[in-house]
């Protein structure tokens, strides 16, 4: 399973989960789902995140059981 530190770090850059939505081109939903570990990104929405997050992909997301980054 895909685990992530996307609410963290959004809440570091003081986003909303519609602000990081709206940087991205996907729905707060979206967000809040990734947030939630219930959907994961494809690869493409990941780099995008990571971008906007201005941080590594491997600090956004890792795999579990995986020691974190």
């Amino acid at each position: 399973m895909l685990k992530n530190r996307l609410k963290e770090l959004r809440a570091r850059h003081d986003f909303t989960q519609i602000e990081l939505a709206k940087r991205v081109g996907v729905t707060r939903q979206t967000i809040g789902f990734i947030e939630k570990g219930e959907f994961s990104p494809s690869v493409t929405l990941s780099l995008k995140l990571a971008r906007a997050l201005n941080c590594d992909i491997n600090e956004l997301f890792w795999l579990e059981g995986e020691e974190e980054q």
